[in-house]
């Protein structure tokens, strides 16, 4: 890998390999996703279902499942949020981070094929966008760059 070599105000000059790039870029995507995922869950939790549906007209799918299972999703994506970045963090399993990624893949393969019965086509698109960022984490956290 070819260093990438910058120069700061001070004059001093940093070097940065490819590898710490990929891994700030994980970590920041991970990040969003998580904040992202963790503010939803914890919405659905705490909100009852007719006001979680009134926050958005992107919402509607709460129509087909009753509170409990709506609770239950957002105590899926919440404990989901926190794999992504909480064992990496404290640097304990941290191979649940990309098993997290893997899983909120298959969760949002699950959304995406309820927007599909809905025919929500733009919404599913952005449902298949998650799909590809989650795959990015496990794929760069399971290969591109492992924590050791």
């Amino acid at each position: 890998m070819e260093p990438v070599i910058t120069n700061d105000e001070s004059g001093r000059t940093e070097v940065t390999t490819e590898s710490e790039i990929m891994n700030a870029g994980l970590w920041v995507v991970a990040g969003v996703l998580a904040v992202a995922f963790a503010v939803g869950g914890a919405s659905q939790i705490l909100l009852s279902k007719a006001r979680y549906r009134a926050l958005s007209a992107s919402q509607q799918w709460v129509d087909d499942f009753s509170p409990a299972h709506i609770k239950a999703i957002g105590t899926i994506k919440l404990i989901g949020a926190t794999g992504l970045v909480l064992p990496a963090l404290f640097n304990v399993a941290p191979i649940l981070v990309p098993l997290a990624a893997t899983g909120l893949m298959l969760f949002m393969a699950g959304a995406a094929t309820t927007r599909f019965r809905r025919s929500e086509w733009g919404l599913m698109l952005a449902d298949v966008v998650f799909i590809c960022a989650f795959a990015l984490v496990a794929w760069g956290r399971f290969e591109l760059h492992p924590f050791s």
